[in-house]
């Protein structure tokens, strides 16, 4: 039996820019992949609902070679953070991401509240009670 998985983006970590890695990332609606290895696979997913933040970064060699790296923060246990290292085109990657994050969270009815600091002690929104 065998189980196909949509897909919506693939790539591979890559050196001096070209795919040559045994290092896989891919992007269904619902989950985040990692597969390392060749001999010794190991796999790995994160679920969108859980994801809290996605950020880039592009240093001057990535640059040069048109690739970057994706970092997604999550809440997940046993992957909180999932690097995404030397892919093609980060930008675009990182913002494929978020709308499926948040087609995820909405489709899932998850809503993640932002802890912000603003100086009073107002807990209104932490405890509704009559009163």
């Amino acid at each position: 039996m065998s189980i196909n998985i949509a897909y919506l983006w693939k790539d591979r970590k890559r050196h001096l820019g070209l795919p040559l890695s045994f290092t896989r990332y891919q992007l269904s609606e619902d989950r985040l992949f990692l597969s390392e290895g060749f001999l010794n696979i190991k796999d790995d997913e994160v679920l969108l609902y859980r994801v809290r933040d996605i950020d880039t970064s592009r240093s001057l060699w990535q640059r040069l070679f048109g690739v970057g790296t994706v970092t997604v923060l999550s809440s997940d246990k046993t992957m909180p953070t999932l690097v995404l290292k030397n892919v093609k085109d980060p930008v675009f990657v990182k913002e494929l991401i978020h709308k499926q994050v948040e087609e995820m969270k909405i489709q899932r009815r998850v809503r993640f509240g932002e802890i912000a600091t603003t100086g009073t002690d107002d807990h209104d929104d932490d405890i509704d009670d009559d009163r």
